[in-house]
C-alpha cells in the first residue's frame, strides 16, 4: 500500500506556477498520466504529466531532461507513448519515477531550463484515452445507490441478498469509452412501456449519468493465478472519474436474466487524466462495515483494508444546458458525494475479480459503481435524485429535469482534501448529449 514521502509536502512549489494555486486539481503532489497530441496537429499521441495549466510531454522530457539510467529506462516506454508498458512496472519503479519527475519539477530544480520547452498548455492539447483499455468490469460497490434504486422497483426488498457477501459486477464494453469531451449521441433500443403489451424500438427518452470512479489496474496477473488480498494494492495503479450513461427505459427491459447490455454499452466517459494511488497516499481512511454487517469472506479481508483500504475522495456533478450556454451561464452543482460511503474497497474489487483465476492485464478498468451517499442530496444518478423520473428539480435559470436532454452536458468533477496534505483534483468527465440519429 502507497505511503506517503517527500512528494506529497504540502508546502512543496514547482517552477510551473500555476502548479502552486491553492484550489488548481494538479500541483506538484498529483503528477497524474494522460495521453495528448497538440491541438489540429496529425502527430502520435503522447504520454504527459499534469502540472498546473500544463502538461510535461514525457518524450521531449526524456530527450531534453538529466536523468539517472534507471530513470531513462522507466521513461522510455512513456516517450514511445505507451503508457501501458509503464503500467506494468512494480509499485517500486513506479515510485522510483515519481520521485523523480517531483524533483525535476520543485522549485530550484536544476532541470527547470531544460524542460521548460517540453511543456505544452493543457488548453493547446486534444486529450485522448490515457491508455488501452482492453476490459473493462463495472462494479456495483455503491450501497445507498443499491438501496435507493432497489426501493423503485422492489420497495419491501431493496437490496438483494447476496450484495454484502460478493462484490458485484457485470463485464463492459471498452470499445464504447470515450474521453472527456467526447460528445455521445442519444441511443436508440427496444423499450417496454409499462402500458405496452409488446416492446416497440426507438430513442431512449430516459438518458441518466452515473457518478463513478474508474480504477486502472497495474500490473496483471496469469490466468489461474489468484491475487491475494495482501498483494492487491501492488495491482493498483490509479484512479479516474467514470460516468457510465444509461439508458433508463431500456435498461428494465433488457437486463433480465443476464444482466446490463445495450442500456449501457452506448457510451461511458471518463477523464483523461490517471490520479496514481502514489498521489492518493494521504488520503487513505479506514474501511469498516456497519454494526450488525457480515464480515468480509476471509479471501476479501486483511488488516491492512480495514485500516486504510478507503480513500476519502469528494465527488461532484455538474449540470450545463443549451440553453444555459446560449445565456452564457456556468453550469450548477447537482449533488456532491464521497468515495469513503463505498461498500467495497479498491483492493477487494480486484481480489474478486482475479479470485476465479481471471486474468487482469495493465490497463484494464475498473469501475466502482454508482457512489451515492446516504442522503438524498448525495444521489450519484438522476434515477436516485428525482425518484425514477416522477420529481423534477429546477435549475437556476427557470428550466427543469427530470432525466438528461438532447444538448445537456453533464460535468463529474473529484478532489481529495485533508488537513496536513495539498488538496489534488481529477480534472473534469464531461460529455454532451445528442439527439438520436433518424
Amino acid at each position: 500500500m502507497s505511503t506517503t514521502d517527500h512528494t506529497h509536502d504540502p508546502a512543496a512549489q514547482s517552477w510551473v506556477s500555476s502548479a502552486n494555486e491553492a484550489t488548481g486539481d494538479f500541483p506538484i503532489q498529483n503528477l497524474p498520466f494522460g495521453a495528448f497530441r497538440r491541438a489540429g496537429s496529425d502527430e502520435d499521441v503522447r504520454i504527459g504529466v499534469a502540472i498546473g495549466d500544463q502538461i510535461l510531454d514525457l518524450k521531449l522530457a526524456a530527450e531534453r531532461g538529466r536523468w539517472s539510467t534507471a530513470v531513462q529506462v522507466l521513461l522510455q516506454p512513456l516517450a514511445q507513448g505507451d503508457l501501458n508498458a509503464f503500467m506494468a512496472q512494480p509499485p517500486v519503479a513506479r515510485l522510483a519515477l515519481r520521485h523523480a519527475l517531483f524533483e525535476a519539477l520543485l522549485a530550484g530544480s536544476k532541470q527547470e531550463a531544460a524542460l521548460r520547452g517540453a511543456l505544452l498548455q493543457q488548453a493547446d492539447a486534444e486529450m485522448q484515452l490515457p491508455c488501452r483499455i482492453n476490459d473493462y468490469t463495472d462494479f456495483y460497490t455503491g450501497i445507498h445507490h443499491a438501496v435507493t434504486v432497489g426501493k423503485l422497483f422492489r420497495p419491501d426488498n431493496p437490496l438483494l441478498p447476496n450484495y454484502k457477501w460478493v462484490p458485484i459486477g457485470y463485464h463492459g464494453r471498452s470499445s464504447s469509452i470515450v474521453s472527456s469531451g467526447t460528445p455521445l449521441r442519444r441511443p436508440r433500443g427496444q423499450l417496454k412501456p409499462p402500458s405496452a403489451e409488446t416492446p416497440v424500438f426507438g430513442a431512449s427518452q430516459r438518458i441518466d449519468y452515473e457518478l463513478e470512479l474508474g480504477l486502472f489496474v497495474g500490473p496483471g496477473n496469469a490466468l489461474g493465478e489468484p491475487i491475494a488480498m495482501q498483494d492487491a494494492e501492488d495491482h493498483l495503479f490509479g484512479l479516474c472519474l467514470l460516468n457510465d450513461w444509461s439508458a433508463r427505459d431500456i435498461q428494465p427491459w433488457e437486463y433480465q436474466p443476464l444482466g446490463p447490455f445495450l442500456a449501457k454499452n452506448f457510451g461511458s466517459t471518463i477523464s483523461p487524466w490517471i490520479v496514481t494511488m502514489e498521489a492518493l497516499a494521504p488520503f487513505r481512511c479506514g474501511f469498516e462495515r456497519p454494526a450488525g454487517d457480515p464480515a468480509p469472506l476471509p479471501y476479501l479481508d486483511s488488516e491492512a483494508n480495514r485500516q486504510q483500504g478507503s480513500l476519502d475522495i469528494e465527488l461532484e456533478v455538474w449540470l450545463q444546458t443549451a440553453a444555459m450556454r446560449e445565456q452564457d451561464l456556468a453550469p450548477v452543482r447537482l449533488v456532491r458525494s464521497n468515495f469513503r460511503h463505498a461498500y467495497w474497497t479498491l483492493a477487494q474489487m480486484l481480489t474478486h475479480h482475479a479470485s476465479n483465476g481471471c486474468n487482469l492485464n495493465p490497463g484494464d478498468l475498473l469501475g466502482t459503481g454508482t457512489q451515492s451517499g446516504p442522503l438524498p442530496e448525495e444521489a450519484g444518478s438522476l434515477l436516485e435524485l428525482t425518484q425514477g423520473g416522477k420529481q423534477a428539480f429546477n435549475l437556476p435559470n427557470g428550466e427543469s429535469r427530470t432525466f438528461i436532454q438532447d444538448g445537456d452536458t453533464v460535468i463529474l468533477r473529484a478532489h481529495a482534501e485533508r488537513a496536513g496534505a495539498r488538496r489534488i483534483g481529477f480534472g473534469d468527465c464531461a460529455g454532451r448529449l445528442l439527439p438520436a440519429l433518424a
